[in-house]
């Protein structure tokens, strides 16, 4: 396999050390932080709460700073190594960006309904299957998943906050009669 050019390269090795690096010299200043609030010494009964937590927060911000002295003092050459190259990186922001846009649905029109969807998209963009297949896939997996949640384990799943394609079909009434009578028995 040939080196990859430089024009291909999204982000080098030595780039993401420091990043990492940093993000856990932060993580560990934040736990090293409340577990000193939390008392990090010994008690007269044993160890206070933040004992063990203050030690491996302790060893994490020494790890991330060999690791941060490391990548920007002697490992250079890693600047010219690739830690990813732009095709592998499209394709992974292929699955990540419509996963936090599902996120964002399931928060807004609830899971039923951006699940439907998002399998469907993904059945025929990645898939290639027939939109009629796509479409049976994501409604029986959404309908399945309303009958085992909402009706059998009676534990509700996020409908939404902006709007809720459910009370359309009188979803949202019918679980609002159901509790009602639960209640009156």
């Amino acid at each position: 396999m040939s080196e990859p050019s430089k024009q291909e390269m999204v982000v080098s090795v030595r780039t993401m050390e420091i990043i990492t690096a940093l993000l856990f010299l932060v993580f560990g200043f934040v736990v090293m932080t409340g577990s000193i609030k939390l008392g990090a010494s010994w008690g007269s009964d044993g160890p206070q709460s933040g004992y063990f937590p203050f030690y491996i927060s302790l060893i994490i911000l020494l790890s991330s700073a060999v690791t941060l002295y490391q990548a920007v003092f002697q490992n250079k050459e890693k600047k010219q190594e690739a830690f990813v190259d732009k095709e592998p990186f499209r394709q992974v922001m292929a699955v990540f960006i419509p996963a936090l846009v599902f996120i964002l649905g399931v928060q807004l029109i609830g899971i039923y309904v951006s699940a439907a969807i998002y399998i469907a998209v993904f059945m025929v963009w990645l898939g290639k299957y027939a939109y009629w297949k796509a479409i049976a896939v994501g409604l029986g997996v959404s309908i399945a998943l309303y009958v085992l949640f909402e009706v059998w384990f009676q534990v509700p799943l996020p409908r939404g906050t902006w709007f809720n394609p459910l009370v359309i079909i009188g979803v949202q009434q019918i679980k609002v009669y159901r509790q009602n009578i639960a209640v009156h028995i």
